[in-house]
């Protein structure tokens, strides 16, 4: 799939990540100012392409230090009776449960954490089904970078109760799938999953 920005959001990209890396790793008083200097040109630049203010621009895109690296994001995959678990969101949409991998969590107790505070649910991860970048298969794009990890996991107990976060959950055969919040899940990603009958794939999950 072509790159999902124009080139300039690219370049953008590229500057903000120098300059980070530039304003950790150096100790020269001027070159850190010079390196600052980068990194609001990068948010000026952003912010004056996509009409959105400096302020938001700087929160989002450079609000990070040490090198820069993609966020993780979880995405639990729980079937039963060959339909799949999905959650409903604030807005209405559905989607897959899951969400940002938190400082102090691994890729499977953050998985674990998001399926019980999104659907009530206990769940055991199993394997690893894919890592997809998510800014080539969700839309809008994201000026950062995400990886997208869906885990195939087991449900061993409980019930949906009401959050923050969503809705409501349900499980959905894959010729009937409500309305998904696309940013955070689409219906490829949703096939992507939903093999539950046949030979187990990826590899076994562990901390």
């Amino acid at each position: 799939m072509s790159e999902p920005f124009p080139l300039w959001v690219s370049w953008a990209r590229e500057l903000q990540a120098l300059a980070q890396a530039g304003l950790e790793y150096s100790r020269d008083p001027y070159d850190l100012e010079r390196f600052q200097r980068i990194r609001e040109i990068a948010a000026e630049m952003v912010s004056q392409g996509t009409d959105l203010p400096l302020e938001k621009v700087t929160g989002l895109f450079c609000g990070e230090s040490g090198y820069q690296t993609p966020k993780l994001d979880t995405r639990a995959a729980l079937f039963q009776d060959g339909k799949i678990l999905l959650v409903q969101e604030r807005d209405g949409l559905w989607a897959l449960p899951g969400g940002w991998v938190d400082v102090d969590q691994s890729v499977r107790s953050n998985t674990v954490k998001e399926v019980l505070e999104e659907a009530g649910l206990e769940a055991e991860p199993l394997r690893l089904i894919a890592v997809q970048d998510r800014n080539l298969r969700n839309t809008p794009p994201y000026i950062y970078g995400v990886c997208k990890i869906f885990v195939l996991c087991r449900a061993l107990g409980g019930q949906f109760r009401p959050n923050l976060e969503t809705l409501g959950s349900g499980y959905f055969p894959l010729d009937a799938l409500p309305p998904l919040a696309e940013e955070k899940t689409t219906a490829q990603q949703v096939v992507l999953s939903l093999d539950p009958g046949g030979p187990p794939r990826g590899a076994l999950l562990w901390d």
